[in-house]
């Protein structure tokens, strides 16, 4: 699975003038573990490689082709051409926002908004303007681990990704190996240098350990994503109980407060704990042809698709109804107003998803789908919580 950066390539002959410089990759490629991108060909390009210059990828769906172009084919993506500078930049951009994994920085994001208001709600007599640059810069490094995560992952994934999920930028040659190692390195020092000299060294100690997690997951030797329980447990870590304590942790620090646990704080914690565990076990649903191809070992691939489907569906309608009882046992610390209706109409707009995707007879579009659901799911949970 491992891909190398010095293939043995061949130019183009000169005859088509547009594309002297796109090399022909002819060997596949694996990396050497943490030093990837920095193969000593210097001479490659590193950046954005368009995707009307490929011939071995697929296409990324819904992007068109433009009439007429020519494709060429390397392992991790052709070389530049001469397009306009602005729309080479387009580009780059789009490709390094797939690159980011967009449905993971959104549930970041709201989470830690939601968690920040959460604290400002119970404490509204301590807010001051002066701590806005702070959130800023504290969600900043959020997004800044989310994106070290995913971009590690997908560099260590690219054959599988090509059969999984052909669409990221480096499976479909969109942005070349070298431009991720240099991505997630940014989003890596980046990240520790906002948290070491805003938060403390707690919170600091926090981060460190999300980044360490999300590098075991799926960094050789490590790899332990080969392995469904440490794989969702690590998950279930990471975006579960790291994310909601630590936010809610530095922003009553940030307020001159102690910590302390709330009830609200309490069920958004468990919550999602437990509703990442459906997002681990789910997330493979998709993959099981690219994971079994690979010989990576999920739920998905030993159970098959439709026990684990039924599986997550169960654990987040158990949360749901624990959700109710809690709200209906202690009214106290919840408003049942909001509550009880907005995890019914939640539980049966999920029962309903799980109805359909069994009539569609698990077939990868709809299977695709209904982990969309459930990533939706998640947004909707954060987007109620400060309110409840």
């Amino acid at each position: 699975m491992e891909l190398s950066l010095s293939p043995t390539s061949h130019r183009v002959p000169p005859i088509i003038p547009t594309l002297n410089s796109a090399k022909l990759s002819t060997k596949p490629t694996t990396p050497n573990p943490f030093f990837l991108g920095f193969s000593k060909h210097l001479h490659n390009s590193i950046g954005l490689h368009h995707h009307s210059h490929r011939c071995c990828s697929n296409p990324v769906p819904g992007r068109p082709q433009r009439p007429g172009s020519i494709r060429a084919c390397t392992g991790v993506g052709a070389a530049g051409s001469d397009r306009p500078f602005a729309e080479r930049l387009l580009d780059l951009k789009d490709a390094c926002w797939r690159f980011l994994r967009p449905h993971t920085i959104r549930g970041t994001a709201l989470g830690s908004v939601a968690l920040v208001a959460r604290a400002l709600i119970e404490n509204s007599n301590l807010i001051k303007w002066s701590l806005l640059f702070k959130a800023f810069s504290g969600l900043f490094a959020l997004i800044c681990g989310n994106g070290y995560i995913v971009g590690i992952n997908q560099i260590y994934d690219i054959s599988i990704d090509k059969v999984n999920k052909p669409y990221l930028p480096i499976a479909a040659g969109d942005l070349s190996v070298q431009s991720a190692w240099f991505l997630v390195i940014f989003f890596a020092v980046a990240g520790l240098s906002i948290v070491g000299l805003n938060f403390g060294p707690f919170i600091f100690s926090l981060y460190t350990l999300g980044l360490f997690l999300g590098t075991i997951y799926s960094v050789p030797p490590f790899r332990m994503k080969r392995f469904p329980v440490a794989a969702f447990l690590i998950i279930a870590t990471v975006r579960g109980f790291l994310l909601n304590f630590g936010v809610y942790y530095a922003t009553r620090a940030s307020l001159g407060l102690a910590f302390e646990w709330s009830s609200p704080v309490v069920f958004i914690t468990t919550f999602v704990t437990f509703f990442a565990l459906v997002i681990a076990i789910t997330k493979d649903l998709p993959d099981v042809e690219g994971d079994r191809k690979y010989q990576i070992s999920t739920f998905a691939t030993k159970l098959g698709v439709r026990s684990i489907a039924f599986l997550g569906s169960g654990i987040l309608l158990m949360n749901y109804i624990v959700s109710v009882l809690a709200a209906i046992y202690m009214p106290q610390a919840f408003r049942r107003w909001l509550l009880i209706p907005a995890h019914m109409i939640f539980a049966i707009g999920l029962i309903y998803q799980a109805r359909m995707l069994e009539q569609a007879n698990y077939t990868k579009d709809a299977i695709s789908g209904f982990y969309r659901f459930i990533w939706n799911l998640f947004y909707a949970e954060y987007a109620i919580f400060p309110f409840i």
